[in-house]
């Protein structure tokens, strides 16, 4: 059996050891969008989506979800995060999602900041599928991601 690095001599998973490594500021900024119908975004512009303020709800779902990462995915690291910021605004075709992610630790944040994005665009989908059958997520990607030695 092929062993790769996130895996001990039998070939089981493991977490990667980050013991030795030193701290330095993490900060990671990811981006993704949801493509909505007019009658949408109308709705969501207007507020009055039955489920609520669509963009203020998905923006607090996407800062739980960022800090819930290493529950959702075994191998990450639990991080001492110390700032998730998630940011969504209407656009002509739909919802664009931005988050920024930052720690201090001896492993990278992007995860959270992918996972704040994802949990933000999913919250739009569930509040917003009872009027568009026709949505659809997509450009999750990874914007930005920095390591800084602290002094």
């Amino acid at each position: 059996m092929k062993k790769f690095s996130h895996t001990d001599d039998q070939g089981k998973a493991k977490m990667v050891d980050v013991g030795n490594k030193t701290n330095q500021l993490r900060i990671a900024k990811a981006q993704g969008h949801i493509k909505l119908s007019k009658k949408t975004i109308d709705l969501i512009r207007e507020n009055n989506m039955k489920k609520g303020d669509v963009l203020t709800v998905a923006e607090i779902a996407g800062i739980q979800g960022g800090k819930k990462t290493s529950e959702l995915i075994p191998l990450c690291h639990p991080l001492q995060i110390t700032k998730i910021d998630v940011s969504a605004k209407l656009t002509d075709d739909g919802v664009e999602v931005k988050s920024e992610a930052r720690c201090v630790g001896k492993t990278g944040i992007e995860m959270e900041a992918l996972t704040a994005v994802n949990i933000a665009l999913l919250t739009v989908y569930d509040m917003c599928k009872a009027v568009d059958k026709e949505m659809v997520i997509s450009k999750i990607s990874l914007i930005k991601k920095t390591k800084t030695d602290l002094d």
